[in-house]
């Protein structure tokens, strides 16, 4: 377990099956029919600038200049083979890097996405694929955009459209291939920016996932408002057909198999929202049994998730772990998203001590995976918390932050204090409730 925060390191280590790894210190969806051309076989971010800004400080990770083969000798442990044993406290060089690495490959879809109403382009990519890379300072990645992504939210706003919600990249460079050690197959989501986005993120209701038609996994539940964003499909879409699942598994599955006897990662990288699609992702993946190579050996599946919110509960948890799906949760403790959802029914408080679990356990939420725990706040700029430069700004150069101190109250307890004051129980609908708390979370410029 490590934290990185402003005025401290320091570890702490916590194991239990039924709660996920915590790293930290101070501090209606119906069953979803596969692709009918997949199958387990078939593979054929104020007032004044936040001082953690990324553009204003001088980075101490230096991310190409590690030895070339430091990287490619042990990239599997830097992508969680081993659930990071050993990598966080102190946090290893080459896994710093790689966060970061990958969390501007997140950034860039911020910088691709076009929110301006007069353009022919609104909510979706300003740039071709040919070009994205290269438009968002990433012209050197080593990647190749190879198909964008689009999502629709299934709920009755008029807003409610397909929009561009980030691509897939491979690493076509030669270079690049030999440095990581494989050839890395790249899923990058962006974050909650359209209010329908904000609705279906504050649904909060548990249903199952069913990706296997083969079996339903009734136990397996995940948030229905990351659901309707994964599995809707919008008829009318312009520039795609298609639910974003099916258009994921779809060149998931091509790119597989056109690199199928080569050495290959799947990494599926988001911010907030997108951290729960690429969660959503990977275990769909898993469970349909899609990553596997020529010779049947399963494809490393890796969630960088920043600022993501829990997805699933317990069953899905589990279900994610038993299928080796890793997924390394980078967060800053006084973010509200990543309370959510499940401010109250969530992994503490499913049980009495360790033997008696209480009887809405099953209906808790819980989070996934490893978690690496930051600590920022600043009361002029409450942006900052979920903001995903100053994670990356942290991450960079931690010893920066250690020059800003924590101000104000935790913006958490001012959410929660709101939650509880509303009388959810009986006096709004999900909608209308979701609609209030995606406008608090805005009002704060989150």
């Amino acid at each position: 377990m490590a934290s990185i925060s402003m005025s401290s390191s320091s570890l702490t280590s916590h194991n239990n099956k039924h709660h996920s790894t915590r790293l930290h210190a101070t501090a209606t969806a119906t069953a979803v029919a596969v692709p009918s051309n997949l199958s387990r076989q078939n593979l054929a971010t104020s007032t004044s600038a936040p001082s953690i800004s990324i553009r204003h400080i001088t980075p101490t990770v230096k991310v190409r200049n590690q030895p070339k083969s430091a990287l490619a000798n042990m990239w599997r442990e830097i992508q969680g083979a081993s659930d990071w044993a050993n990598l966080m406290e102190p946090l290893h060089p080459l896994l710093r890097a790689e966060i970061i690495r990958y969390g501007e490959l997140v950034t860039a879809c911020y910088k691709a996405f076009d929110l301006d109403p007069r353009s022919k382009r609104y909510l979706n990519c300003k740039f071709g694929k040919s070009r994205m890379m290269e438009e968002t300072g990433l012209g050197h990645s080593g990647y190749t955009v190879t198909k964008y992504i689009y999502a629709t939210p299934d709920i009755d706003m008029p807003t409610c459209c397909s929009r561009w919600i980030g691509y897939v990249a491979v690493t076509t460079d030669e270079k690049e291939i030999k440095r990581l050690g494989r050839r890395d197959i790249i899923v990058s989501f962006r974050g909650t920016v359209t209010s329908a986005e904000w609705v279906a993120n504050f649904m909060s209701s548990l249903t199952p996932a069913r990706f296997d038609p083969h079996n339903d996994r009734p136990d397996v539940k995940v948030e229905s408002g990351f659901l309707s964003l994964y599995t809707s499909d919008d008829s009318s879409a312009k520039f795609t057909t298609g639910s974003c699942r099916n258009q994921l598994l779809s060149e998931i599955a091509r790119l597989i198999n056109k690199y199928k006897d080569e050495e290959i990662s799947i990494t599926l990288a988001g911010h907030s929202m997108g951290s729960s699609l690429a969660t959503l992702l990977g275990y769909d993946l898993a469970e349909l049994g899609l990553n596997r190579d020529a010779s049947g050996r399963k494809i490393p599946i890796t969630v960088y998730s920043f600022a993501g919110p829990r997805v699933g509960n317990l069953g899905f948890k589990e279900r994610c772990e038993e299928l080796g799906v890793k997924v390394l949760r980078v967060v800053n403790v006084n973010d509200p998203v990543t309370k959510l959802p499940g401010v109250f029914l969530n992994e503490n408080f499913r049980s009495l001590g360790e033997r008696f679990e209480l009887p809405w356990s099953c209906s808790c939420y819980t989070h996934v995976g490893v978690e690496l725990a930051l600590n920022f706040f600043k009361m002029n700029n409450p942006a900052c918390v979920h903001d995903l430069e100053a994670y990356l700004g942290l991450l960079k150069c931690p010893a920066q932050m250690a020059k800003i101190k924590t101000e104000g109250e935790d913006i958490f307890s001012k959410l929660k204090d709101f939650i509880s004051k509303q009388g959810l129980d009986n006096a709004w609908r999900f909608e209308a409730a979701a609609l209030q708390l995606g406008n608090l979370v805005q009002s704060l410029n989150i």
